[in-house]
């Protein structure tokens, strides 16, 4: 199977400055996720916070495919609205990474194998 026909995962690892992180989270929450959740392709998106170290911030994307990430709608987002601009200042450390799903078609546990 090519990779552009299988299942997908954007992997978003970034920091927030100190004092904004409510505002962080519900902008994330509000407008951030909803945004993308809407494109076409984008299935389910989840964030998630360390219980220590850095960054801080992950969230988790499951696409449909590779193609979900080229659609008109995800790059117009881009551009960012009136509350993401605000935002950007205050984030930081961002790591990004495109995954694609390599799971073997799982079958019944049906106990050990003998060999």
């Amino acid at each position: 199977m090519d990779d552009s026909e299988r299942k997908a995962m954007l992997m978003v690892m970034l920091e927030c400055e100190q004092g904004w992180e409510d505002e962080f989270n519900q902008w994330y929450d509000e407008e951030h996720l909803p945004e993308r959740l809407a494109c076409p392709g984008f299935l389910s998106a989840r964030r998630y916070r360390a219980i220590e170290g850095k960054p801080r911030f992950l969230a988790t994307y499951e696409l449909e495919s590779l193609a979900a990430l080229q659609t008109e709608q995800y790059l117009a987002l881009k551009e960012g609205t009136a509350w993401t601009k605000r935002m950007r200042p205050h984030k930081g450390g961002l790591v990004r990474h495109v995954y694609v799903d390599i799971t073997t078609p799982l079958r019944p546990f049906l106990g050990p194998r003998k060999f």
